[in-house]
């Protein structure tokens, strides 16, 4: 067996490419981190634009649960523009919902949920006409995924 001696060029060189890796691991690491740390923002922005929305609700004197329910007839003016606002509201945010979700910064089962709040949306017959209104300013992805849910308003 001929052994050959390693020279210290050949050493440091080694060492320079295993700091390299190491390096590349790292920043690796730090990148997932900081992406983990841009969803958990996104999440918290989401819950504040909600309990933001709710105390809108409270402060009007307005109980959001009319939104479901079934006999509009029922609801004064007050209650049908709360109702109008909040579907104006929720929709930008159910797009951007989605472009969060094309982007991979909300996994499908968050998505999904998703998907069930704009459909109560859509449902929400005492402004079915703000989605039509919008519909064009809408991504055609995002149009397609609003039309594929059930909506029971055109019935």
């Amino acid at each position: 067996m001929n052994m050959k001696k390693v020279g210290w060029n050949t050493w440091i060189q080694l060492l320079g490419m295993l700091s390299v890796l190491a390096g590349l691991v790292f920043v690796g690491l730090e990148l997932r981190q900081s992406q983990q740390i841009a969803i958990g923002a996104q999440q918290q922005s989401r819950a504040q634009m909600s309990v933001d929305g709710a105390y809108a609700w409270l402060e009007a004197g307005i109980d959001p649960a009319i939104m479901y329910k079934t006999n509009m007839t029922e609801l004064t003016q007050e209650e049908i523009l709360a109702i109008r606002n909040e579907v104006n509201a929720w929709l930008y945010i159910y797009e951007s919902d989605y472009e969060q979700y094309q982007l991979g910064l909300m996994n499908e089962e968050i998505w999904d949920s998703k998907k069930k709040g704009l459909e109560m949306l859509l449902n929400a017959c005492v402004a079915s006409d703000i989605y039509e209104l919008r519909y064009q300013a809408f991504s055609s992805e995002f149009r397609a995924v609003a039309d594929s849910l059930s909506n029971s308003c055109g019935e």
